[in-house]
């Protein structure tokens, strides 16, 4: 459970960086919510890297290149999740905030993140 509560912990830091980006490009650039939100993801996902690692699982035996990847590849599965969700939200309610879309989308990414991460990623 303690590492379910850092994992929820580093997904809230995760989800700040996510979000900031997004209001920042949103905000700041001509970029529109979808093309912002896959580089909100991205950025998102390098902070994450690290803050697990570090943080909520622990270094793997494996390479950091190796490891790097691996964390890639459920990220990106992640991101699919999380950003056909928030897409398929934006596009079926037009008038739906992009940052109420996120929230829920992020929701619904989070518990398959948690699994991958900890099965296939950082399990020793």
């Amino acid at each position: 459970m303690t590492k379910f509560l850092r994992f929820a912990i580093v997904g809230a830091t995760g989800f700040a960086v996510d979000m900031g980006v997004l209001w920042l490009l949103l905000t700041f650039t001509p970029i529109g919510p979808l093309a912002g939100r896959v580089i909100a993801i991205a950025l998102a996902m390098i902070a994450t890297w690290q803050l697990n690692r570090n943080f909520t699982f622990g270094a793997s035996k494996r390479t950091i290149v190796v490891e790097g990847f691996r964390y890639g590849f459920i990220g990106v599965i992640t991101s699919i999740v999380n950003y056909g969700v928030y897409a398929g939200l934006l596009i079926a309610a037009p008038l739906l905030s992009p940052y109420a879309a996120l929230i829920v989308a992020s929701v619904a990414a989070m518990l398959f993140s948690f699994f991958g991460y900890s099965r296939y990623v950082f399990r020793r």
